[in-house]
C-alpha cells in the first residue's frame, strides 16, 4: 500500500467533511439531507438522490477543495444532473447492452467493492488508540541529540565584539545589547537563536556554543564567515521526542500499510489464484501492478 491508498483515505476524509457540510446547506432540511434515498432532482423519468451527491463528492473531492463550501451542493447537483442526462442518453443508445460496457461495469464494481473493503477493514480498523500505542512504543526510550539554546550578538569587527564582552562583564543585559548592537537578523529578538543540534551552525560557532556552560557568554569573540560573534548559552538539553501531532500521519500510514499487508496475505492464503496470461515479451508491468511491488491504485 503506497500513496495511492493514502490518497483514498484522504479523499474519504474530505468526502466526510463535505457530507457534513452538505447536511447543513441548501434548501433541504438537515434531517432530509441525511437520508441517502431523498430525491434531490428529477431528470426525465430518473431521479438524483442524496446518495448520488455523496458519491459524487468523493469523485470530485479535489475539485471541490477549490470551491467555497457554500457552493458544494449546487456544484455537485449540477454535475450529477449532467451525468444523469448523459447516462440516460447512453441507455437509449443501447450502450448498456454492449459487451465492452458490461466488462467495464464489472471492473468498476470490483474496484468499488475493493475500496469499500479497504475503508472498512483496513482504514476503519486503525484507531486513534492504535496510533497512540505506536507512538508510545516508538518513543518510549527516545534519546534525542544534544541541543543548545543560544543567543548571539553579531558585530563587524573584533574590537566591537571585545567592547560588547566588556559591557557584559560589567553587568549589561545580553538581550538589550543584542537589540542595540547586533547586525544579525536575530538582533531585534535579543539575539535569540532558539534550540539547535550539532551540524546546524557553522563549525566555529557550534564549537563555542557547545563548550560554553549554561548562562555564560564567550570570553573572547568568535569569528565566522558572517563576522564576529559574542555567544551566550541559555539552556542545554537532550532533544525531546516529537509531539504526537507531528508524527501522527506517519504512524497512521505505517499502521495502514501493515494492516493492508496482513489482511491481503490472509485473504490470498485461502484463495486459489492462477495467473493464466503472461506478459508479452519485452512488456513491463503497468504502474501500480501487483508484480511491480506497488500497492494497487485505489480510487
Amino acid at each position: 500500500m503506497t500513496r495511492n491508498f493514502a490518497a483514498t483515505v484522504r479523499r474519504a476524509a474530505f468526502a466526510a467533511t463535505i457530507a457534513g457540510s452538505l447536511a447543513g446547506t441548501g434548501a433541504l432540511a438537515q434531517e432530509q439531507a441525511t437520508d441517502p434515498g431523498e430525491v434531490v432532482a428529477r431528470v426525465g423519468e430518473s431521479t438524483v438522490t442524496e446518495a448520488d451527491i455523496a458519491f459524487a463528492s468523493q469523485d470530485f473531492s479535489e475539485q471541490l477543495s477549490q470551491v467555497p463550501p457554500t457552493q458544494w451542493r449546487k456544484v455537485l447537483t449540477d454535475v450529477v444532473v449532467d451525468m444523469k442526462v448523459l447516462a440516460n442518453a447512453a441507455e437509449e443508445a443501447g450502450i448498456a447492452d454492449e459487451d465492452g460496457f458490461k466488462r467495464q461495469v464489472e471492473f468498476l464494481t470490483m474496484r468499488a467493492l475493493r475500496n469499500a473493503y479497504l475503508a472498512r477493514e483496513i482504514e476503519g480498523k486503525v484507531s486513534d488508540e492504535a496510533v497512540q500505542a505506536a507512538y508510545d512504543k516508538e518513543f518510549a526510550d527516545y534519546a534525542g541529540e544534544e541541543e543548545r539554546k543560544a543567543s548571539h550578538i553579531l558585530l563587524k569587527s573584533k574590537e566591537e565584539a571585545e567592547a560588547v564582552i566588556a559591557e557584559l562583564d560589567g553587568g549589561r543585559d545580553f538581550a538589550e545589547l543584542a537589540k542595540e548592537k547586533s547586525t544579525g537578523p536575530s538582533g531585534p529578538n535579543g539575539g535569540d537563536l532558539g534550540y539547535f543540534t550539532r551540524g546546524r551552525m557553522v563549525p566555529e560557532f557550534e564549537k563555542a556554543a557547545f563548550e560554553l556552560e549554561v548562562g555564560k557568554h564567550t570570553a573572547e569573540p568568535v569569528e565566522t564567515q558572517f563576522g564576529w560573534h559574542v555567544i551566550k548559552v541559555e539552556d542545554a538539553r537532550k532533544q525531546p521526542a516529537p509531539d504526537i501531532a507531528d508524527v501522527r500521519d506517519r504512524l497512521r500510514q505505517q499502521l495502514l500499510r501493515a494492516r493492508y499487508s496482513e489482511v491481503l496475505e490472509e485473504l490470498k492464503a485461502k484463495t486459489t489464484i492462477e495467473v493464466t496470461a503472461t506478459e508479452t515479451e519485452g512488456e513491463a508491468p503497468a504502474a501500480g501492478d501487483e508484480a511491480s511491488g506497488a500497492a494497487p491504485k485505489a480510487d
